[in-house]
């Protein structure tokens, strides 16, 4: 139920599209609709997988890597998991597909190490225990150097591969890791900095890339659009999802075979999990492999090409300015799809004890994620260039760290990596390169860099929420305090007064 009430809005929203603003063939409205099918099944079973398997396991890896003595040994393993979880994250399969001139699996390893390295960053802070704000603020100008020394139509890609990164398969093993480690901490800060992996991984691939691209620095780099199934009956349309079906098993199966491969070999060597926990996680795997499978097909044949070509008919329209509005539409709606973000919206909750409840964390995300959509339209229609949307967007995000609670900064920078899932790389990604192949415009240089603003809006949107909750906090203590200067004065004139106050912390 919760799949489907996510992906509703967002069919709803292309079939009237397909009535009152482009002309759809009616095979492809049929795939499309296929897909969605597919994509509530596969997401169903994804999150039933990622609460049975993914999850626990990352959490007590997490526990038992903070008391493993051997400090290297841990590092070693935080970063081979990294690894391992990143070249299994379908949103970066998806990215690395339409990326031009690049080897597919060069682009997924690069990605894959940087992720892995900063995984170890991200657990050493814990460790360490230094200020989340103060590692973004080096590592975010450190990156916004490297912008200017790599080739301009690389430099979208760098902040789109940051995004995707942090998927379905990657966030749940994060999350539960860094929950785990900072688990076995007792001092006050410890919640705080359960939040933040996310965010350090997210940067990780955007510095790989970057470098990838100095040194690589490839010619000819144009993508290329893809081309929307033709098909005449039902049974085509059973013959285009059957034939996909193999492909995307066998890359998922690679890909989740090493991760059961790396927990085989934990549990043999630290035997973690008893027998009826073992079972449990099994069938985790089983569901979430299905789930991944049926997703990836329902979205690349289904939803990838549609996207393409709405945006593509809109956009040589007279009324392209319709894709403004549009993609806010989208983007309001579109988040509740992404899988992750029901992983991390829960998280929030527990670790918070219901202070940022989920609904507040979907309505903030739904906002950020809206305007991010609406503003990459504009940006894609006038050919605004990235770096002058990114860049003022960091400095006020990097800025509002200074004033927000700590846990508040976590959880933002870790929403800008949740937010841009699958469902970005696989629906809005084509829709942007659509958008821009009708309106003239280079698809690297235009469409790619529409996932690094929909990273970037939660981290601004979720720490404006953790301001509002600060100032929220501190009119409660001050009414508090004035109640009980009042109590204090009349227990002055005699009035005994028994006074208990719950204070928040």
């Amino acid at each position: 139920m919760e799949a489907f009430s996510s992906v509703l809005p967002i069919s709803v929203i292309v079939l009237v599209a397909s009535v009152f603003l482009v002309s759809m063939p009616v095979g492809t409205v049929l795939t499309f609709l296929v897909g969605a099918a597919l994509l509530i099944v596969g997401m169903g079973f994804f999150t039933m997988g990622a609460d049975m398997a993914m999850m626990p396991m990352g959490e007590g890896i997490g526990i038992q890597l903070t008391k493993t003595s051997n400090l290297v040994i841990t590092l070693l393993v935080s970063f081979i998991m990294g690894l391992i979880i990143t070249v299994a994250e379908p949103d970066l399969q998806v990215l690395s597909r339409q990326v031009p001139s690049i080897d597919k699996w060069i682009l997924v390893i690069t990605v894959a190490f940087g992720v892995g390295i900063f995984l170890v960053v991200a657990v050493l802070r814990i460790f360490i225990k230094i200020k989340l704000s103060t590692l973004l603020f080096v590592f975010y100008i450190i990156t916004f150097a490297l912008v200017f020394f790599a080739p301009s139509k690389f430099v979208p890609v760098a902040f789109d591969s940051g995004g995707v990164t942090t998927g379905p398969i990657t966030v749940p093993f994060i999350l539960s890791l860094g929950i785990g480690v900072a688990s076995l901490r007792t001092d006050r800060n410890s919640q705080n900095d359960s939040f933040g992996l996310v965010a350090l991984c997210s940067i990780g691939p955007i510095l790989a890339v970057l470098l990838l691209g100095i040194f690589f620095n490839p010619q000819g780099m144009e993508a290329e659009a893809h081309a929307v199934p033709m098909v005449a009956t039902s049974r085509d349309v059973v013959e285009i999802f059957a034939f996909e079906f193999p492909h995307y098993a066998g890359d998922v199966f690679k890909a989740m075979g090493a991760i059961l491969v790396f927990f085989i070999i934990f549990q043999l060597v630290y035997r973690r999990y008893k027998r009826h926990r073992l079972g449990r996680i099994a069938v985790g795997f089983l569901y979430t492999f299905i789930g991944l499978v049926v997703f990836l097909t329902g979205v690349n044949v289904g939803f990838i090409p549609v996207g393409q070509f709405l945006g593509s008919e809109l956009a040589k329209s007279s009324f392209s300015w319709i894709l403004v509005p549009l993609g806010m539409l989208f983007g309001y709606f579109i988040v509740k799809a992404e899988p992750a973000v029901h992983v991390l919206n829960k998280q929030v909750e527990e670790i918070s004890s219901g202070a940022i409840s989920q609904h507040v964390m979907e309505r903030s995300l739904s906002v950020g994620m809206a305007s991010a959509l609406g503003l990459s339209m504009l940006r894609i229609l006038l050919g605004i260039p990235i770096l002058w949307i990114l860049i003022p967007g960091y400095i006020i995000a990097l800025a509002l760290t200074f004033f927000v609670p700590p846990i508040f900064t976590g959880i933002a920078f870790d929403s800008g990596g949740v937010c841009s899932g699958p469902m970005t790389s696989t629906f809005l990604l084509p829709l942007a390169m659509g958008t821009a192949q009708g309106a003239g415009m280079s698809f690297m240089e235009n469409a790619f860099g529409i996932v690094a603003l929909v990273a970037m809006a939660p981290l601004i949107v979720i720490q404006l929420v953790g301001l509002m909750y600060r100032n929220k906090l501190n009119i409660s203590d001050i009414a508090a305090t004035v109640e009980l200067e009042a109590l204090a004065s009349e227990k002055d004139a005699g009035v005994i007064i028994e006074y208990a106050y719950r204070g928040a912390s």
